[in-house]
């Protein structure tokens, strides 16, 4: 979700780490969403206003 909604404005994102789809807390290896650095700020607005409005 945060990779579609960082890209609906404008920013281009990636999901990292994800080597599977099965749902195992204690075996998944962690899933990162990186962005440009040049983006990040952008992106870390985006994601807080987006957290606040939950």
């Amino acid at each position: 979700m945060c990779v579609a909604m960082l890209g609906d404005n404008g920013i281009p994102a990636g999901v990292f780490g994800a080597d599977s789809s099965y749902p195992s807390l204690s075996l998944a290896r962690a899933i990162e969403v990186k962005v440009n650095a040049s983006d990040y700020d952008a992106a870390m607005s985006i994601l807080a206003a987006a957290s606040s409005a939950e």
